[in-house]
Order: structure tokens, then sequence, then C-alpha cells
């Protein structure tokens, strides 16, 4: 029921990268846009999820950065 097109992501990775913070190394300027990029897109699909699946996605989000994290 929920799709997003390459299109949207696209916009949403360029805003990601033209948004985060500058940073000199290399690691550190990765590490800005993939916050800012997960951030953006979390509030993105959040806001067109109907209420009863807002819940949902936001565990499976959650879960999924902590496993990522370690």
């Amino acid at each position: 029921m929920y799709n997003t097109s390459l299109y949207q992501f696209l916009d949403l990775f360029h805003y990601g990268i033209d948004k985060a913070a500058k940073s000199q190394r290399v690691e550190e300027r990765v590490e800005n846009i993939i916050q800012t990029l997960t951030y953006k897109v979390y509030r993105y699909i959040n806001r067109g999820l109907f209420e009863a699946d807002k819940v949902t996605f936001k565990m499976v989000m959650c879960l999924k950065i902590m496993v990522k994290a370690g």
C-alpha cells in the first residue's frame, strides 16, 4: 500500500547531502549525512502514514538504528 519512488528518495538524498553539516574529515561528513538523511526520511515517511501504522514504523526504524549501532 505504501510506496515511494526512486525520484522521491533521490530528492531526499540530495537534500540530506546539501543540508548536512560540513566537515573536512570524510568519516565525520558521512556520519553527518547519514544522520540528516535518516531524520529527513523518517519525517517524510511518517507524515504520509496512517495513524495506526505510525507506531509500528517508529519501532521498526528505532530497532534498525539500534541494530546498526551495535
